[in-house]
């Protein structure tokens, strides 16, 4: 294999050049600018008067904030599956299927040909930062091996095909890069999850890693079936990859994981170094220490929108961007894409670290909250509360989620069900009990409602071994870039998963 990394070096000074010299606010307002230029003489430009926007005032004046729902029903639904000129230019040649983390219900999600060369271009910026973190890299003389979902995408109509966001990328790796890429087309193609895994792993055995990428649950399966095929090596992933430089996350909170990923990475040189994907765009990359944020890229076809999360659903939300973000404040992640996305609430709840250059920290979704009793608990302090009561009782979890559900008489209370490392073992009620305290100490509103009497104690299901994976699996949502809901407002969804875990003890 020949070693590129003299040409990434070489792009990578140039790159951090730019990105040195860059002005976050006037490179936004451009950015922004061009995508309303090109998308004026579509459906959506014309309806909000594109061709005489002439600034951010302008645009978020004339552009109201919108969900997926009214982008569905509005604009996509009435000519699904074929989107031309209707919120971007010509005809989009793909859908993302989204992994319908909080609902269950897929969503379709717009990839024009110009997304796809952003998410290109974001890939190589996850080297650039790499390089400038550790310049003695030689992280294209091997193989950079993404972990995702299946390249068989669905034909909706002609020029016209849906699939899971990371088999769209799969598919459409260029040419000069292949030799780099990793997993052959033979096994991307593969639609069965676990069969997958297992020729993966077993090919990648004979591959030259040197980079790694994928979500951080599925990973993990992806380490044990190499420690369930070489049984007599250390469980670490030097064993299997000694060569391997980089590993990249994303996709959910890392910290329940970083425990077991610190295990796992010991005594190997390879870093961490976690991104921001979307399905509706690449936003964000750790380029500092990990808990420093990630910076944000302002110009690969992304204009972003801060929004206070509590004022998300009043008439007219006060709207801020790059030039005002205020750091330290929680904001509603707000986007308009070359992919068609206008004002759009993408649904996560991020931290504004700096503005210059531009660094955000994910600490939840909007629809993270547990409020069904007033109680106000953000996703933030469930996971935490969650993985310190973990440490208090001295066992690690593995997946949790957790939803409301009726308490004793009119009071509510919220079920958790939990998944405890192989090996570890504790009374449900005392993990509750060390839970319920860590949220008293972090949430005043759910302090007052459990001394107040309108909350009860929290339950505790502890599942066996594997359930969630088995659960993602009985809902055809194994692999990729599907992910276990941590939080559950959905009463059908929480209903599923407590039947599930039920059946599972019987």
């Amino acid at each position: 294999m020949i070693d590129a990394t003299p040409l990434l070096r070489a792009y990578a000074s140039w790159r951090g050049t730019q990105l040195d010299r860059q002005d976050p606010a006037s490179v936004q307002e451009r950015l922004l600018l061009r995508l309303v230029r090109h998308a004026a003489r579509t459906e959506f430009g014309q309806a909000h008067g594109f061709a005489g926007i002439r600034s951010v005032a302008d645009f978020q004046g004339q552009v109201a904030l919108r969900k997926y729902e009214n982008f569905w029903r509005d604009w996509w639904q009435p000519r699904f599956p074929i989107l031309e000129n209707v919120t971007w230019p010509g005809r989009i040649p793909f859908l993302a299927l989204s992994s319908g983390t909080t609902s269950g219900a897929t969503k379709y999600i717009p990839v024009s040909r110009a997304m796809i060369r952003a998410n290109r271009r974001a890939a190589l910026d996850t080297l650039v930062h790499h390089y400038r973190n550790r310049p003695a890299t030689r992280i294209l003389a091997g193989c950079n091996f993404l972990l995702g979902g299946s390249t068989d995408l669905k034909r909706e109509a002609p020029g016209v095909y849906s699939g899971d966001l990371s088999g769209i990328a799969a598919v459409r790796v260029p040419l000069w890069a292949r030799p780099w890429y990793f997993p052959l087309p033979n096994l991307a193609l593969i639609a069965d999850w676990e069969r997958k895994i297992d020729l993966i792993a077993r090919a990648s055995l004979r591959t030259p890693i040197t980079a790694l990428s994928g979500t951080p649950s599925w990973l993990l399966v992806l380490f044990e079936r190499l420690a369930g095929l070489r049984p007599a090596s250390p469980r670490r992933l030097v064993s299997f990859y000694p060569r391997l430089e980089l590993l990249v996350h994303g996709g959910v909170n890392f910290a329940p994981y970083q425990a077991r990923f610190a295990e796992w990475l010991e005594a190997s040189h390879a870093e961490l170094r976690e991104v921001y994907p979307a399905s509706e765009g690449f936003i964000a990359i750790a380029d500092r220490a990990p808990r420093e944020g990630m910076r944000i890229i302002l110009d690969n076809g992304l204009f972003y929108e801060f929004v206070p999360v509590a004022e998300l659903d009043a008439d007219h939300p006060p709207r801020y961007w790059i030039a005002n973000a205020e750091p330290g404040a929680d904001y509603a992640l707000v986007l308009s894409t070359c992919a068609g996305l206008w004002a759009y609430v993408l649904g996560d709840v991020v931290r504004v670290l700096d503005r210059n250059p531009p660094r955000l920290l994910v600490v939840g979704r909007t629809s993270y909250f547990l409020s069904a009793y007033g109680e106000h608990l953000t996703g933030e302090e469930i996971e935490g509360a969650v993985l310190e009561a973990a440490t208090t009782m001295r066992v690690s979890v593995v997946e949790f989620s957790v939803g409301p559900e009726p308490g004793e008489g009119a009071r509510g209370r919220h079920v958790f069900v939990i998944e405890l490392e192989p090996g570890h073992s504790v009374l449900s009620a005392a993990f509750a009990q060390a839970l319920d305290a860590r949220l008293c100490q972090l949430n005043e509103d759910y302090r007052a409602h459990r001394r107040g009497g309108q909350m009860d104690l929290p339950r505790m299901v502890l599942a066996r071994a594997g359930l969630f994976t088995d659960w993602m699996r009985a809902r055809g949502r194994l692999g990729g870039q599907n992910k276990v809901p941590r939080v559950i407002n959905d009463t059908a969804l929480l209903e599923s998963l407590l039947d599930f875990a039920t059946a599972s003890h019987k």
